[in-house]
């Protein structure tokens, strides 16, 4: 679709990879909803991004809040063409801890916003979406979840997030297919390791030990380089039910 055109929410808008693909989609003449729990730096990032951003206090897991917001985005933007998934947590944990077993908690935790939240926003956003205009190629929007390289290389103690992130792999075609019909693509972003709020704290010897694994660039991921890749994959309407490796050719053991 054409940048200017782009009216997309955003989970996890106000910080990290998804404020990262906000700067750029703003930047290049859309609008954006950002959908975030953190009210605080929502408002830092509106302040930053002005008048074509609006912030949405939205829980990716509450089915109803969701719907709501959803409408106030779109109302906000004057129409809804696009979602980005970027909402998530770690979810660190091993299956078999010193403390013993891992609460079940966490594993549904983790699944429950990476995954079911991924789902919950989608769906709602596709229902609204499905009534929008269509372009040329009968095109009315794009989804694009947000999965990670640990989907197909989860290390020890990432049992919850990988299976969270495998779940939106599995999510990716069926969706594209279904909603061929509306015109709306789907697809999925796999970052490897990149330098985010997430990620910023590791100590040194931590990142230098990741960097030296990443072949090429051999450091950690740039946002911008992120939201480099969603401007492209909202660009190009036969990239569809898919996923795109974004991680230096990083292959974790």
């Amino acid at each position: 679709m054409d940048a200017t055109q782009v009216k997309a929410i955003i989970t996890g808008g106000a910080s990290g990879l998804g404020l990262a693909a906000a700067r750029r989609i703003v930047a290049d003449g859309g609008r954006v909803a950002l959908f975030d729990v953190n009210a605080e730096r929502g408002a830092e990032a509106v302040a930053e991004l002005g008048a074509a951003a609006s912030f949405h206090l939205a829980d990716v897991t509450d089915e109803a809040g969701i719907v709501a917001c959803v409408e106030a985005a779109h109302a906000a933007m004057g129409g809804l063409n696009a979602v980005l998934n970027c909402a998530g947590v770690l979810g660190a944990g091993r299956v078999l801890g010193k403390h013993g077993p891992m609460p079940l908690s966490t594993f549904e935790t983790t699944v429950r916003i990476n995954l079911v939240g991924s789902f919950n926003v989608a769906k709602a956003a596709a229902a609204r979406i499905q009534n929008e205009p269509a372009n040329a190629d009968g095109e009315r929007g794009v989804i694009i979840h947000t999965a990670s390289i640990a989907a197909w290389e989860g290390q020890i103690g990432q049992a919850a997030y990988a299976a969270s992130k495998g779940g939106i792999l599995g999510l990716t075609l069926p969706m594209a297919r279904e909603l061929a019909r509306f015109g709306i693509r789907v697809l999925t972003i796999a970052p490897g390791v990149f330098l985010t709020p997430m990620a910023g704290g590791m100590p040194d010897a931590v990142r230098q030990s990741l960097e030296a694994q990443i072949p090429f660039p051999s450091r950690l991921g740039d946002p911008a380089e992120f939201a480099d890749a969603v401007a492209f994959a909202l660009k190009n309407r036969f990239l569809n039910g898919t996923a795109l490796r974004l991680d230096g050719a990083m292959r974790m053991v």
